[in-house]
């Protein structure tokens, strides 16, 4: 296919061209009557360019093919099948690759480590999860993605598991065996999801970790929009084989996405391929190589340490690493990864990807230069100059893996939209869960609707909260209280056990269905 073409762009330079007039949304009509300080904050060419998409972009029945077009030269570019655009984040596409695979009360197999945004499509779908557990690395308290054997054993026990679906890289840059998975989906002929929101880049180098595609996975999805060079938002989501039908996937992604979706969006997805494919291995080799400098400079700042294949890969570990995402310990500066954030942003004005109770981190991409490095390592070397003003952080408790499992009673549905409680953190423990509980970043819930909580974890995120953790989607973000399901007159299966915040609780039931792990932050 010609490479060269951009059907979304070329297309608003028609529109453009043609100087129409739009008697239609969006409502600011090309900028006329967008507030001035909108026009000048934002500039002129977003409002031109934000038009309808069909009886704008193209005509009402969409006879250009324009987003089509687009569609299939993305497949092209990466060697997919068919290829579907999203306007409303991976958190869409994700959504729509489940239910295409399970329906109602049949089940999936889902790694513990998945985003939120995953637990969101369980409660909406009443999928039932049977959990995997991740690996954990007990010296780092970091989690990487279940191994094919974890896949193995689960659908032993659960041969009716309809598929399985695995987050890989993870946001620190783990990844995992995928091909393993794949096999062992595909030997009970089954499909594989891939949650690989942080790996859009990974096609277009051959020194970088395998992709999904080319692992096996039957769907991927892939926010272009963290790193690529797509707007926020922009995700794409891709399949092949024929164990999942074009039209079923398609039909489920419009259940989930909006009929106004933005041109704006669609053009950085299109323009992204295109420059992908043209100069995508020049960029990403000239990217890795910056990589390799700003990681070997960071590790020389006293008290930091860049976490690398030799803390990540291994037996028990992950298959390989992305090293795009520099993961940096701080813990050498006495200091946790909260602190050492919000120093860099008030201080330095510099703003870290993610932060955890002991490791900050800095993403680069292609659009990384020694412009944008250097002074990233002038910022750490400032805050390691400054590591005294950093001591004496919260102590956050983090369990060991095997203590953040959790017993999950009941579908995720069923906890969300049960009757629930409001109840003081210290007698949540032996409750079930009717909320999620997410630090984010990097969005990897600790406790899900459903999960009997217990004192660990607890303990974990409310320590956690008090060193600087960020709960968004709590009720109380403050941890004060915890919503569970409500206790009927006479049902002791949601008794609370009074949990002291010194005392430790007993891990929840070791089945596939609670396996539970918070492992994001971890």
């Amino acid at each position: 296919m010609d490479h060269t073409q951009a059907p979304v762009l070329e297309a608003l330079h028609r529109y453009h061209q043609q100087g129409e007039l739009a008697f239609t949304p969006p409502g600011h009509k090309q900028a006329r009557g967008a507030d001035p300080a909108a026009r000048e904050v934002l500039g002129e060419a977003v409002f031109h360019s934000d038009v309808l998409a069909s009886g704008g972009l193209d005509d009402r029945r969409t006879s250009g093919d324009v987003l089509r077009r687009a569609e299939r030269l993305m497949a092209d570019a990466v060697h997919a099948e068919h290829t579907f655009f999203t306007t409303c984040g991976s958190s869409l596409s994700v959504k729509a690759a489940m239910l295409a695979v399970a329906g109602p009360h049949e089940k999936l197999l889902v790694g513990r480590d998945a985003h939120k945004s995953v637990i969101a499509g369980l409660i909406l779908s009443g999928i039932e999860p049977v959990w995997v557990d991740p690996q954990w690395d007990t010296r780092m308290r970091l989690a990487h993605a279940p191994a094919p054997k974890a896949f193995e054993a689960a659908f032993r026990r659960h041969p009716d598991a309809q598929g399985a679906m695995v987050t890989s890289p993870t946001p620190y840059g783990s990844c995992a065996d995928l091909e393993g998975i794949a096999e062992a989906c595909h030997a009970r002929s089954v499909p594989l999801i891939v949650d690989e929101a942080w790996g859009a880049h990974l096609p277009f180098h051959p020194d970088l970790p395998s992709w999904a595609m080319d692992a096996g996975a039957d769907v991927c999805v892939t926010s272009v929009h963290k790193m690529g060079s797509g707007l926020e938002q922009g995700s794409v989501f891709h399949l092949q084989g024929d164990l999942i039908d074009r039209s079923h996937l398609k039909s489920r992604a419009d259940l989930f996405g909006t009929t106004s979706p933005s041109v704006l969006i669609f053009a950085g997805l299109d323009a992204w391929r295109r420059q992908m494919v043209l100069h995508g291995e020049e960029l990403l080799e000239s990217a890795l190589r910056l990589a390799r400098e700003v990681r070997a400079g960071i590790e020389a700042v006293p008290g930091l340490h860049v976490l690398d294949e030799h803390d990540f890969v291994g037996r028990g570990l992950a298959a390989d690493i992305d090293i795009f995402p520099v993961v940096i310990d701080v813990t050498g500066l006495g200091t946790s990864g909260y602190h050492a954030g919000d120093w860099l942003r008030a201080r330095r004005g510099m703003d870290m990807h993610m932060v955890d109770h002991r490791r900050i981190s800095a993403q680069l991409t292609h659009a990384d230069s020694t412009a944008t490095t250097a002074p990233l390592l002038s910022a750490l070397h400032d805050l390691a100059d400054h590591a005294g003003e950093l001591a004496g952080a919260p102590f956050v408790e983090v369990p060991s893996g095997e203590n953040m499992r959790m017993e999950q009673t009941c579908l995720p549905r069923d906890a969300y939209f049960g009757e629930v409680e409001d109840v003081p953190v210290e007698e949540a423990a032996g409750r079930v869960a009717a909320e999620m509980l997410t630090p984010y970043p990097p969005g990897i819930p600790a406790a899900l609707p459903g999960e009997r909580l217990t004192g660990p974890v607890l303990r974990y995120l409310r320590t956690g909260v008090e060193g600087g953790m960020h709960l968004p989607d709590a009720a109380d973000p403050a941890l004060d209280t915890v919503r569970v399901r409500a206790v009927r007159t006479g049902d002791s299966t949601d008794m609370g056990m009074s949990m002291s915040m010194g005392m430790g609780m007993g891990t929840g039931a070791g089945t596939d269905t609670g396996m539970g792990t918070g492992t994001g932050t971890g």
